[in-house]
């Protein structure tokens, strides 16, 4: 039988109701043995060979923080990508500056486009969003550089806009593509469907495998840096499950990465070119044939409702938009309800990505309509993003048992300009309405979906706890979460959302030996300092992993 390790800490934060703080927690091969006192365990130890582990004696230990959304391939094509963004972005290799004006921006791309030697490489920058940079289209990088290939991609990823020698170098018909649904050719904009699109011309550049794989090494530091010990990779795959699989296995799937993954199908592009719904489903249960010791699909499953955030393309209802545009759906409402039938049937957990009031509006009725025609319980039906919403489907939605995992960043970078440029202040100001949902009796975790906001869990809890956006307002304070609830939505509940409760997200005995050591108790800081709180190691399975080498030494 393994040797028990006992590690002692000033506080072990169990997010156990029954048990909420310790001191020590026993673990043997992997696994929690039990969670006190070093005099408590002693009927353990009297019986059992173990050692005591002292190295946190001085710091406080959470359970393992969990992301339950969260794209590694899509963050690993992007981190090698220029990052020209409007907020900064701190990076385990670097802060990058942000670039709040439109003169700055352009002055960025240039600065770039001329520290380039070759003049053929291409320049591909991502961060653009025209609330702080103005008007970038076509014309603009041009005026850059009409000849060097220019992919300038939106801060959400769910567009992009092209030069003259991105044309010429991704061999584009613009013929062919004059008409082109969700294609603004004028502007070599693509968005949505137009940019997967023009997606499929770039990925033999932006998934070269030695590019991938340096990607993906510097997601792992991007994810252990954050303090996590599960992410949820929450589209499977992002662009091709060979190429994507193969780069997963090689660099995470070892023990020097010090998370697991937890691997939720793409229903659209796991089974691409498939209309039969049962064929659908079969193909993505045979996901799970790949399933390794880090990289795990399970029964869960991903649709896609409306248009980005960022984009401004969230399906809004009445009064709609300021300047009057709309939003755009990302698959049509009749395919939606089809594949969402077929998985309800099957008795998966279905995660929807919905971001507009609207969009939220046909998914709750969606749900209604599943529940109706199949009654469940504890479907694990999430609603993803959570943009904006109106109480009611608040409260229609706790009635139906759904979830929510929110991107609450929204609130911090967004609610001030689109306040005063998007949807006003009313609406903004209830972004992520989370205070509603957990009072609701919803299960409610918030998430990065990194690259949309900064894979820093506990700075996704002080946003929801304190409700502070890049301007320093607080709003919508009546949607905060408390520190406990603020806590839960990074541990015990982002493990429900993903069907992990059992394994994940709190200490005790039983579970998964994952913490996540920090510098100082935010029951002593306060919500207001969560923010602050640093990260010094993560344990997984037992095994500890400093984010430096010379810590604990």
């Amino acid at each position: 039988m393994a040797e028990i390790t006992v590690f002692t800490a000033r506080r072990f934060v169990t997010m156990n109701p029954s048990n909420p703080s310790a001191t020590a927690v026993a673990v043997r091969a992997g696994k929690i043995v039990e969670v006190g006192t070093l005099a408590s365990m002693q009927p353990w130890l009297s019986c059992h060979e173990h050692q005591i582990d002292e190295r946190f004696a001085q710091h406080v230990v959470l359970p393992g923080l969990i992301d339950p959304h969260l794209h590694p391939t899509m963050a690993a094509v992007l981190l090698p990508m220029q990052f020209v963004t409007a907020m900064e972005w701190k990076l385990p290799w670097g802060t990058v500056a942000p670039v709040t004006t439109p003169e700055g921006f352009l002055a960025r791309v240039r600065e770039l486009h001329e520290a380039l030697e070759d003049p053929d490489e291409p320049l591909i920058i991502w961060g653009y969003h025209h609330l702080w940079h103005g008007r970038v289209m076509r014309a603009e990088l041009n005026q850059i550089s009409a000849t060097r290939p220019i992919v300038s991609y939106q801060r959400s990823f769910h567009e992009l806009v092209l030069n003259d020698g991105a044309f010429k170098w991704l061999e584009l018909d613009e013929n062919r593509l004059s008409n082109a649904h969700q294609v603004d050719l004028k502007n070599g904009r693509f968005y949505e469907a137009g940019k997967d699109y023009v997606s499929t011309k770039l990925n033999p550049y932006l998934l070269e495998p030695q590019r991938l794989r340096e990607g993906l090494r510097r997601l792992r530091e991007v994810v252990h840096f954050g303090g996590h010990t599960t992410v949820a990779d929450m589209a499977v795959p992002i662009f091709d499950l060979e190429m994507e699989w193969g780069a997963l296995v090689e660099i995470l799937d070892n023990e020097e990465t010090p998370f697991r993954v937890e691997m939720i199908a793409h229903a659209l592009r796991a089974t691409k070119g498939i209309s039969d719904m049962d064929s659908m489903v079969s193909i993505v249960d045979g996901l799970r044939q790949r399933n390794t010791k880090r990289l795990r699909f399970s029964d869960h499953v991903k649709l896609f409702a409306d248009g980005a955030f960022f984009s401004q393309l969230a399906q809004m209802d009445e009064p709609g938009y300021i300047d009057g545009h709309h939003g755009e759906w990302m698959m049509s409402l009749e395919d939606l309800e089809a594949r969402a039938r077929a998985f309800w049937n099957a008795g998966y957990k279905i995660h929807v990505h919905v971001t507009g009031d609207l969009g939220l509006q046909f998914i709750v009725d969606l749900l209604e309509k599943l529940q109706w025609e199949r009654p469940r319980f504890n479907h694990g039906f999430t609603i993803e993003h959570f943009g904006f919403s109106t109480p009611e489907q608040v409260q229609r939605l706790a009635a139906l048992g759904g979830s929510v995992s929110a991107n609450v960043y929204y609130l911090y970078e967004l609610n001030p300009s689109y306040a005063r440029e998007g949807i006003g202040h009313e609406r903004a100001n209830a972004m992520a309405r989370l205070g509603s949902c957990v009072r609701a009796g919803i299960r409610t975790a918030v998430h990065s979906d990194y690259t949309m906001a900064p894979a820093l869990p506990l700075h996704s809890a002080w946003i929801a706890a304190n409700r502070i956006n890049c301007e320093g307002e607080v709003v919508g304070a009546e949607e905060c979460l408390s520190l406990d609830e603020a806590l839960r939505a990074i541990t015990i509940d982002a493990a429900w959302i993903l069907g992990r409760e059992d394994e994940i997200g709190s200490l005790r005995a039983g579970k998964r030996a994952d913490f996540t050591v920090i510098d100082a108790d935010p029951y002593e800081v306060g919500s207001s300092r969560l923010n602050e709180l640093k990260v010094l190691a993560t344990v997984l399975d037992g095994k500890v992993y400093p984010l430096q080498k010379s810590a604990f030494a």
